[in-house]
């Protein structure tokens, strides 16, 4: 059954949630292991939206697309269909996210530029599609920008096969037409056209950026993997299995979410399940998730 669209009107911009695919149960538990279920059941507030009344977290796959500035631009592009990938949730997708983006109004071949948080890989997926046997860019029109300490980073790393596979399929044929676009993002972020910034939120990966939109004094901020699910706000200390810097990723999510706190800013989650955007605000000694319905 297809999933209610949503879309948030920030300052004019609107922004839309444009669904891949929810994730597994699993993929909680093995995501953001310290948050188990006794440390999730404790917190009312994430029921039944961000998680279940056993304590199993909720999380999706999906992007973000918006006009800013004249541009048409879609933030993170999933897991992406037909690719090999070791872990089972994520191989050989067959979503019709495509025609979801199309209908949100924004064809792959309309899009002027694809902001890319992380080079993981359920954040480059649709990045290429496959023609005639061959990873092609999926937006043949778009440049796609991530930061130039996240592709650095990966260019001297030395990859187990799934990770070099991605590559290979995702990014190496972006870079190859000429698409790819690096860019230097200094600690006071980067503005990539008006009302449109990207801001350093490292530790998950060392060039992770989140997205941050402003128009007619009103702010959203799009978290890539800087913060993967609300639980996170109850628990800033509870990380990702997967992050290449615990610490520092710790370090910036309890940076963000005290700068987020209490404002109006609109807060949108890379794998935030739905209602998916909302507000930050103090609770007990740490911050609660306040959805947007």
């Amino acid at each position: 059954m297809p999933r209610t669209p949503h879309t948030w009107t920030v300052g004019g911009i609107t922004v839309h949630r444009v669904d891949e695919a929810p994730l597994p149960p699993a993929t909680g538990a093995w995501l953001l292991p310290d948050a188990t279920t006794e440390v999730v059941s404790r917190q009312d507030w994430l029921r039944p939206d961000f998680a279940d009344h056993e304590g199993t977290l909720r999380l999706d796959s999906h992007s973000f697309a918006f006009e800013v500035g004249g541009l048409r631009v879609v933030v993170d592009t999933g897991i992406g269909n037909g690719k090999t990938r070791a872990n089972p949730a994520w191989h050989d997708l067959r979503t019709d996210y495509l025609d979801r983006l199309t209908a949100a109004g924004f064809p792959p071949d309309t899009v002027d530029l694809v902001v890319l948080t992380h080079l993981h890989t359920d954040h480059v997926g649709w990045n290429t599609r496959e023609v005639n046997g061959e990873w092609v860019p999926t937006f043949p029109n778009a440049r796609y920008v991530t930061s130039r300490t996240e592709r650095e980073f990966w260019a001297g790393y030395d990859m187990d096969e799934p990770r070099q596979a991605m590559f290979d399929d995702s990014v190496i044929p972006v870079e190859k037409a000429g698409l790819l676009d690096p860019v230097d993002v200094p600690p006071e972020g980067a503005d990539l056209a008006p009302g449109l910034r990207l801001l350093p939120t490292p530790g998950h990966t060392p060039g992770h950026v989140a997205v941050q939109l402003t128009g007619a004094g009103e702010s959203a901020l799009i978290t890539g993997d800087c913060i993967h699910h609300p639980v996170q706000l109850a628990h800033p200390g509870v990380g990702s299995c997967v992050d290449i810097d615990p610490v520092r990723s710790e370090e910036t999510r309890r940076k963000l979410l005290a700068s987020l706190a209490g404002t109006d800013t609109l807060v949108l989650g890379a794998h935030f399940p739905p209602p998916t955007g909302g507000r930050v605000v103090t609770h007990e000694d740490a911050y609660r998730f306040l959805a947007h319905t």
